[in-house]
């Protein structure tokens, strides 16, 4: 197993989560290559599909060398396109760390309950990419991207039925002077959400 190469877009550790329940906890990140989705506004240029975004393949042994942090965190591009995910988690989860996997929820496979799941839904943004049913009873937490003020109701639904689940409005980045307003006009609304903020991004670091 810790032979299974999968494509890596970057690592880097020692950084500290910027979004949702996990905000300001020390964590590594693996970026795994690739998502189809396509967001407009998406921070890691997958926009197009990412097709000349730098891609390397690596071991799971040589990525489990490399992690400093007590929890790491799985991103992408869209972690759950790729076919060894559930190796790397296990992988992970037998040294000891903690595992968090940030998704769009398009795509399902069966990871270890040990796992938490962002899920940051994207089908009001590509409809081809509805969130598989699954990931609404699996999720940690919901983490919304919000660019018109209109995604809430789009999920609505889904939130209801999960009353307890911890919902975030992450305001989209690139056009913060408008969207931070919106998020709070919305929170307003919905006093039983929160807002994630990127805090990353203020800090400037990865």
């Amino acid at each position: 197993m810790l032979e299974i190469k999968l494509p890596i877009h970057e690592t880097f550790q020692s950084t500290v989560q910027g979004e949702g329940y996990w905000t300001g906890s020390l964590v590594d990140f693996i970026r795994l290559s690739g998502c189809p989705v396509g967001c407009p506004w998406c921070d890691t240029g997958y926009s197009d599909g990412g097709a000349k975004l730098p891609r390397t393949y690596r071991s799971i042994h040589e990525l489990l060398a490399e992690i400093k942090s007590p929890r790491v965190v799985i991103t992408g591009g869209e972690p759950f396109i790729q076919k060894h995910l559930p190796e790397l988690v296990q992988a992970l989860l037998a040294e000891g760390k903690k595992v968090s996997i940030e998704t769009s929820g398009a795509f399902w496979q069966e990871v270890s309950p040990a796992v938490w799941i962002t899920l940051s839904p994207k089908e009001h943004v590509n409809p081809r990419y509805p969130v598989q049913k699954q990931f609404w009873n699996r999720t940690n937490e919901v983490k919304i991207v919000i660019e018109t003020g209109a995604e809430v109701d789009f999920y609505q639904k889904y939130l209801s039925a999960q009353s307890s689940l911890p919902v975030y409005l992450q305001p989209e980045w690139n056009n913060s002077a408008k969207t931070i307003p919106l998020v709070l006009q919305l929170l307003q609304q919905n006093p039983h959400y929160r807002l994630s903020l990127q805090i990353h991004k203020y800090i400037g670091i990865q």
